[in-house]
Parts: structure tokens; C-alpha cells; sequence
């Protein structure tokens, strides 16, 4: 399993485990565009994959301008597995050396990622368009989750 940057190159792929999602799908496949894609990786943030025996299970992306989790979804055979986690976590710390403003998320109530998210430190702070449940991370509270982790992987 590798974790690396997202590239053009990994569209096609970041664009199948999009849609392979059973949870927060898109009501329509053609809202999220290959040029968004490009535009969020390659302008206004960064992305990340995850790639095991030359195929993406997973991606993330972070958008620097709006301050928010873009998109972070994992092919549904490989749920479990530790790798949102590493998504997640591998996001964060690069968007936190990037910002000190807290970052912001939106997802559905009721779901796994809401749980995934609650149990990785984000804060509920409200709601955001269509019901979603609206999530913040701030950097001192990474910066106190992130020294736990280091903190727990010592012990280990």
C-alpha cells in the first residue's frame, strides 16, 4: 500500500472511486467534473491516493482557498482497512503546514463518515447546504491529536 500525490494522470481512477461510493453519492456522476478534479489538485490545493497493486482505493483532497476537505472516499471493498485514516490524517498535516485557519467540512448525518470524522477530533459546528452536518478542525486541536498519535505509536 503507498500513499502519494495525487497527479492529472490519476483522474480516470480518483473518478471511479468516487462513484463506487454507497454512501454520500452523487445524485448525478457528471456534477464532479475531470476539470475539477485537476482545478482542486493542481490550484487550489493538493490530493493524495492511495494505491495498492497499481490501483487507486482511495483519495483525498483539501482546498486550500475554501479552507475545507474536498473529498476523501475510499472504494467500498477497502473500508476499514486503516487507509481513510491515513488519507485523512496525511491531509491534514500537509494542509496545517500550509494554514493556521481551521478547516471545514460537510457531510451527511447518519453516515459512516460522520462517525469516521467525530472519532478523528472534528467538532460539529453546525449545518451545511442540504442538511449535511458542518465539521472544524482547528490547527491547535491537530496539533493536539496529531502529538497524541506520536505520543501512542511510541508506545506501541
Amino acid at each position: 500500500m503507498t500513499i502519494r500525490e495525487a497527479s492529472i494522470e490519476d483522474i480516470k481512477q480518483i473518478q471511479f472511486v468516487r462513484n463506487s461510493v454507497k454512501e454520500n453519492t452523487l445524485s448525478d456522476p457528471n456534477l464532479v467534473t475531470d476539470e475539477d478534479c485537476i482545478e482542486f489538485i493542481t490550484e487550489r490545493g493538493k490530493g493524495w491516493v492511495c494505491e495498492i497493486d497499481h490501483e487507486i482505493v482511495g483519495f483525498a483532497i483539501v482546498d486550500l482557498k475554501d479552507k475545507n476537505i474536498w473529498a476523501l472516499f475510499l472504494r467500498p471493498e477497502f473500508e476499514k482497512q486503516g487507509i481513510g485514516r491515513q488519507l485523512h490524517d496525511t491531509m491534514l498535516g500537509w494542509y496545517f503546514q500550509q494554514s493556521k485557519s481551521s478547516i471545514w467540512l460537510g457531510t451527511s448525518s447518519m453516515t459512516r463518515a460522520e462517525a469516521f470524522y467525530r472519532k478523528a477530533g472534528w467538532k460539529e459546528i453546525g449545518t451545511h447546504g442540504k442538511a449535511e452536518i458542518k465539521f472544524e478542525m482547528t490547527c491547535d486541536d491537530w496539533q493536539k491529536l496529531s502529538k497524541a498519535m506520536r505520543f501512542n505509536k511510541s508506545k506501541s
